[in-house]
This record gives C-alpha cells, structure tokens and sequence, in this order.
C-alpha cells in the first residue's frame, strides 16, 4: 500500500470509528481524557499495523485493541472494578431540538440506571450489539466470548431490563 493510500486508510478509520471508540472506552476508565488517551493509542497501533492484516475486520481489530488497552490501563493503576457507572454518550451529526435532546437524555439516564444493575458482561455485550451496532462475530472478536455465550448474555440481559424498566421509560 502507498503512503498516501494508507494515510487515508488511517484518516477514515479515525474519522469513522473515533467517536464510538471514545465512547467505548470511557465505559472501562470512566474518564473521557483516559478515553482519549485510549483511542489515541488504539490508532497509534493501528499506524504501525500491516492494513492487510486488518483487511475487512478493521471495526473488530479497532474495538477489540480498544478493550484490551483499556484492561491494560486498569491494571497498570490496580483500579480494575465493575462498571459502576456507564454513561452513553450520543454522537449524532444531526442534533435533536434541545426539548428532544433533554427528554432523550432524561430516558437514557433511566435505562442506565437499569443497565448498572446488570452484570458487567451483559452490559458489555449489550452496548457493543446495541450502542455500537456490532454483529456476534464482531462482539466475539472484541470480548472473547463464544457467539452462544452472547447471545445469552443479551437475551437474559434485555429479559431483565424488560421486568425491571417501568413501561414508560421503554418507549
């Protein structure tokens, strides 16, 4: 691959990918500075990664580097401890009425208190197949996880929000 080739290889992957990966990683590290810093070496490694190596998997190879760099950050402060606290964040090109965006912000901070209280894998794989519209492969890719064991895990996670969400917060 040319040089220019892969320089705009690197800018729409960062242009595609960095807002959801942001948001990804500030699930693990809650901070969105630690976030950045996260995604920003995410692309550092995928600068010095082979693109045909990465071929087709990119959204994959980009969130799974994420998750472990991620992991990696937690252990070096020995502050590895559940998700507590995730907040989604909305990254839309087209911003909703500032009524909207506050009704939409208030039903999302109702669904997440509901989400906190799901186990941390189910809340990962709920985020991953629903935040950030990954396939079970894709998911398996990043977490691990068999695709039966995501299935699962989304089945019985959004079983339980169902029995637990009032009505009105659903819709």
């Amino acid at each position: 691959m040319k040089t220019s080739e892969f320089e705009e290889f690197i800018e729409r992957a960062v242009e595609e990918y960095e807002s959801a990966l942001i948001g990804y990683a500030k699930t693990f590290v809650y901070d969105l500075d630690r976030a950045r810093d996260v995604v920003q070496d995410t692309f550092i490694r995928l600068c010095k990664q082979d693109p045909d190596k990465v071929g087709e998997h990119l959204r994959s190879w980009l969130f799974t580097v994420c998750r472990n760099r991620c992991l990696d950050v937690l252990r070096k402060d020995r502050r590895i401890e559940p998700i507590d606290e995730l907040r989604w964040e909305k990254f839309a090109s087209n911003e909703p009425a500032p009524d909207q965006r506050a009704e939409d912000d208030d039903r999302l901070a109702n669904v997440m208190r509901f989400m906190d209280r799901l186990p941390k894998n189910q809340r990962e794989v709920i985020l991953l197949k629903f935040q950030q519209g990954m396939s079970y492969v894709e998911i398996h890719n990043v977490t691990g996880l068999s695709q039966g064991n995501i299935g699962f895990l989304i089945h019985t996670g959004l079983k339980r929000l169902r029995e637990w969400m009032p009505l009105a917060t659903r819709n």
